[in-house]
């Protein structure tokens, strides 16, 4: 662990260059995995399209009570 976390530049460059998967270990034992991604699993970090669009302003309390103002009409 303490080898792969002095080199995880190098590790990771090795993994980009050779899509060889490299394990890491603790006290001998496998934790872990580092491994290039696909272009399946790059495509999975895209936004969704859909998604695109929504923005959320940085001072909305999602769980903030409505106002009377934002309740529907036939809610009143």
């Amino acid at each position: 662990m303490h080898d792969a976390k002095t080199r995880l530049s190098e590790l990771v460059k090795v993994v980009e260059e050779t899509h060889e998967t490299v394990l890491i270990c603790r006290q001998g034992e496998p934790v872990a995995e580092l491994k290039a991604l696909t272009k399946r699993g790059l495509d999975r970090l895209k936004p969704h399209p859909d998604l695109k669009p929504l923005y959320v302003a940085p001072n909305y309390d999602p769980v903030a009570p409505l106002t009377e103002n934002e309740w529907p009409e036939e809610s009143r």
